[in-house]
């Protein structure tokens, strides 16, 4: 991403959840299984800031859809914190880092805030 920014001349960054991921799914479930587990393991920070009251399960698709949207804007920030030349250029309004819900049933996205 920081060669396709900073050397390439790319100016968007876009992070892209997706409708019945079962990566998020799996780290709701928590499976745990091979190398598989390491990267669950970063999507499960996710489903502890989803503040919902009904069932927190892969079964029910509206929070798996919260922890997707949660999910993006916890990358969207892991980019920010970790790589501070596209933080910088991000700032200085050089790039947007932005993120969207894919929908694969309409095959339209919608933007996050």
């Amino acid at each position: 991403m920081e060669f396709a920014c900073k050397v390439s001349g790319a100016k968007l960054i876009l992070v892209l959840g997706h409708e019945h991921c079962d990566a998020v799914k799996a780290a709701i479930d928590n499976v745990e299984l091979g190398n598989i587990t390491a990267m669950l393991e970063k999507i499960k920070p996710a489903v502890d800031d989803v503040v919902y009251e009904g069932e927190r399960t892969s079964k029910n698709l509206d929070f798996v859809h919260m922890v997707c949207d949660s999910n993006v804007n916890n990358s969207i920030e892991q980019i920010r914190i970790n790589s501070p030349i596209l933080k910088e250029m991000e700032d200085k309004g050089e790039i947007k880092i932005v993120g969207a819900y894919y929908n694969m049933d309409t095959g339209k996205a919608e933007w996050l805030q």
